[in-house]
C-alpha cells in the first residue's frame, strides 16, 4: 500500500516536472523567435547603411550576432519560466498538504 502511494507521488512529481519543462520550451521558443526578428532587422540595416559594419560584418558575423541573441533569449526565458512554474506548483502542493 505504501509503495503504491510513493509510486503515485513520484508519478505526479514527474508529470509536474515534464509540464514545467514543456512550458519552458514553449516560452523560450517564442522569445527566441521575437529576439531573432528584433536583432535581424537592425543588424541587416546597419550592414547596409554603416560603412564600418559593411566592411567588418560578413554573412557569418551577422548570423552569429542573430543566433547568439536568439540562443540567449531562449535559455533565459525558458529558465525563468521553469523556475516560476515550479515555484507556483510547490506553493500549490504546500497548500494542499496543509489544507
Amino acid at each position: 500500500m505504501a509503495k503504491n502511494v510513493a509510486q503515485s507521488s513520484l508519478d505526479q512529481r514527474l508529470a509536474m516536472a515534464k509540464r514545467c519543462s514543456q512550458e519552458g520550451v514553449k516560452a523560450g521558443a517564442k522569445a527566441a523567435f521575437v529576439a531573432s526578428i528584433a536583432t535581424a532587422i537592425p543588424t541587416f540595416a546597419s550592414v547596409r547603411l554603416l560603412p564600418w559594419a559593411k566592411a567588418h560584418l560578413n554573412h557569418t558575423a551577422q548570423a552569429l550576432v542573430i543566433s547568439t541573441v536568439a540562443g540567449a533569449a531562449y535559455f533565459i526565458v525558458a529558465d525563468k519560466t521553469v523556475l516560476a512554474t515550479a515555484r507556483k506548483n510547490s506553493f500549490k502542493e504546500a497548500s494542499n498538504i496543509e489544507g
